[in-house]
């Protein structure tokens, strides 16, 4: 397999190469791609250096998948004529996700919707794919009728210089600012701009690509999403009103057999998911499992992933690996 990494320099695209390195995906050459300005630098994978190359070289060295981090403007620019050279793109940004004709894919749940006419697939943004991936099996069981999320989202979410920010804050030291305030120690209810309604991007891509992941428009759902100063990945609290009832211990056990999912919920010895013990790993982590004792057939959840790897680099790749077992490419 060719496979190209564009915006291999960034913070996703420098996880993506760690995680196909991880998982020994077959990648016989590997086109690192970048923005000019890193265009000619080396980086390193298993072992071996590659130059990185501008996009349209990387167009015509036609790889058979392209996965793609570099932005949204990027990807409507330059997913298409990837595509139009015959590779398949696997796009991590918001470009496509809500475009009717391309498939928005979290692989435990519809990855088996995927054909090979799909030459343009849609990553989910990070803090949707860590609530549907719990939230699936449950649909199909009790089905879902409402959600209520509110995100605890890290700072890696809106990039290194946000990292920078944080890090500078902690030493005292005076730079540049990504947020409209200061981070450290504080909480801002703002990921994202605003839109019209008075939500962010970040709270309506919860709302919409939730409801196109699980195919049912029926699900209500609202959100509120909050930048706050932990960097090992996003933290969740879902209350969820379905119109069956249901047994708590077999909604532990439900989510306990889903691909991807660590169930952390044993109050006994105060074992639940956080963000620094998601760090670095792929599961989505589900605990604080209980029932809402303020309304019929309701359940409250607490989950974490690292939104770098599970919510970003690792979902990609496993939409490459269904592909590729596929034979999709």
């Amino acid at each position: 397999m060719r496979i190209a990494v564009v915006g291999a320099t960034g913070m996703v695209g420098e996880i993506m190469l760690k995680v196909l390195a991880e998982r020994n995906f077959p990648v016989t050459e590997l086109i690192p791609v970048a923005s000019e300005k890193s265009v000619g630098k080396e980086i390193e994978f298993k072992g071996t250096k590659y130059k990185v190359v501008g996009l349209q070289t990387a167009v015509d060295m036609k790889a058979d998948i392209a996965l793609f981090s570099a932005g949204g403007e990027t990807s409507l620019v330059w997913a298409p004529k990837f595509a139009e050279a015959g590779t398949t793109v696997i796009d991590n940004s918001s470009a496509w996700r809500m475009d009717p004709t391309k498939k928005l894919v979290v692989p435990e749940i519809n990855a088996s919707e995927l054909t090979k006419e799909d030459k343009i697939i849609a990553n989910p943004n990070c803090s949707t794919i860590q609530m549907v991936l719990a939230l699936a099996p449950l649909h199909k069981k009790y089905n879902v009728k409402r959600v209520i999320v509110s995100t605890y989202q890290s700072i890696t979410g809106t990039g290194v210089k946000a990292v920078q920010q944080f890090e500078n804050e902690c030493a005292g030291v005076e730079g540049d600012m990504v947020y409209k305030y200061k981070i450290n120690r504080n909480c801002i209810p703002q990921c994202d701009s605003f839109e019209d309604n008075g939500y962010t991007k970040e709270e309506m891509k919860l709302v919409n690509e939730t409801k196109k992941i699980l195919g049912d428009d029926s699900i209500k759902l609202t959100a509120t999403a909050v930048r706050v100063p932990v960097v090992g990945g996003h933290s969740e609290a879902v209350n969820v009103e379905f119109s069956n009832n249901f047994d708590v211990n077999e909604v532990r056990t439900i989510l306990h057999n889903t691909d991807g999912i660590t169930v952390q919920d044993n109050l006994d010895t105060f074992t639940y998911p956080m963000p620094r013990y998601a760090e670095g790993k792929n599961d989505v982590f589900v605990g604080r499992i209980r029932r809402d004792e303020s309304q019929a057939n309701t359940l409250n959840m607490w989950i974490v992933a690292d939104n770098l790897r599970k919510g970003a680099a690792t979902n990609t790749i496993q939409i490459a690996e269904y592909l590729i077992a596929s034979k999709l490419v």
